[in-house]
């Protein structure tokens, strides 16, 4: 069975959108040990977090992209007016988006501010007679100098997309990150019963790059004998981010989950 991923926002466009309410940032990555609590944090600092959720919720693109330098470089290979272009084209797709900012750490620099912080959008937008929610959380570090963000790091990322009045509850086993060509495992595990239900399901591995963002993908389904998908993978022989997906549709529903793997060239944690 062939499934087309129209129903995906891509990851790219979330992170984006989750990145326009993550904008306080500094120079330089120093000891990540010199960090400061959120609650230390200056106004300004939350100010500007707040009035960045504020432009997002009210989907004003151009309130928006006033924080952004013109030099704007993204760990992703984004650049500001690919940043506009996704602005307006996930903002068709869900219409209702809801922006919701915390602040992990901060510290700060000479010109500015650094800072890691973690952004939760919900929404939903009907798509042939069925409403498609989206849940994405994004962990991101930012580089803000003279009030305007000059760049931005995503650390980690987890996005799901559900169909349908019953779509599988999946869990996901992954490692954040793993050496180049190292062998990884990636369960996707239905936690719920499964009864006479047929279960289709697949794993989709995407380099993270802004060259193909615009595409849609695509992928076949397989009828799965067991209740999720169990798949050992191998990172590229290069450094950089990988996106993993766990397509799974059963009676009543269909689940994507999508979750960043970091590929470095050094030494790594243990995969769990």
């Amino acid at each position: 069975m062939r499934f087309s991923a129209l129903l995906r926002v891509r990851s790219w466009q979330i992170l984006f959108f989750l990145g326009l309410s993550l904008t306080i940032a500094s120079a330089q990555l120093s000891d990540r040990a010199t960090a400061a609590t959120p609650e230390t944090a200056p106004a300004e600092l939350k100010q500007v977090l707040s009035k960045i959720d504020a432009a997002a919720n009210s989907r004003n693109a151009q309130a928006v992209l006033q924080f952004y330098s013109p030099n704007f470089t993204h760990s992703d290979g984004l650049n500001r007016q690919s940043l506009e272009q996704s602005l307006t084209q996930l903002w068709k797709q869900y219409s209702n988006l809801t922006y919701k900012t915390e602040l992990q750490s901060w510290q700060p620099s000479s010109n500015g501010f650094q800072a890691e912080t973690v952004t939760r959008i919900t929404g939903t937008q009907a798509q042939n007679g069925q409403q498609v929610k989206l849940d994405a959380t994004l962990r991101s570090r930012q580089q803000f100098q003279n009030q305007k963000i000059v760049k931005q790091e995503i650390l980690s990322e987890k996005n799901l997309i559900t169909t349908g009045d019953k779509p599988p509850f999946v869990n996901i086993n992954l490692p954040d990150q793993v050496r180049v060509g190292q062998e990884f495992s990636f369960d996707a595990i239905v936690q719920e019963p499964l009864e006479n239900d047929l279960l289709l399901g697949t794993v989709v591995q995407e380099a993270v790059n802004s060259a193909g963002y615009l595409k849609p993908a695509t992928a076949d389904l397989d009828v799965l004998n067991s209740g999720g998908l169990f798949k050992i993978g191998k990172a590229p022989n290069q450094a950089g981010a990988q996106w993993i997906s766990a397509v799974l549709v059963r009676h009543g529903g269909m689940t994507m989950v999508t979750q960043r793997l970091n590929v470095v060239a050094g030494s790594t944690r243990p995969a769990r």
